[in-house]
């Protein structure tokens, strides 16, 4: 399933993103299929927005 981050910043927390990778990872038995490489890199872009605003809303 294609993960579209939102347009202006992420609408999940990077907590749960980063369970989301973690998932895709034991899911895929540590060898990713070009599809889920591709929701990989879409679920580390998204998270590091979602790391970037939490920095930006404790300063």
């Amino acid at each position: 399933m294609p993960l579209t981050p939102p347009p202006h910043g992420s609408a999940r927390s990077s907590g749960e993103l980063n369970e989301r990778i973690r998932g895709l990872w034991l899911r895929a038995g540590g060898r990713l299929s070009a599809e889920q490489r591709r929701e990989y890199e879409q679920l580390v872009t998204e998270w590091a927005t979602a790391v970037r605003e939490e920095i930006v809303k404790a300063a």
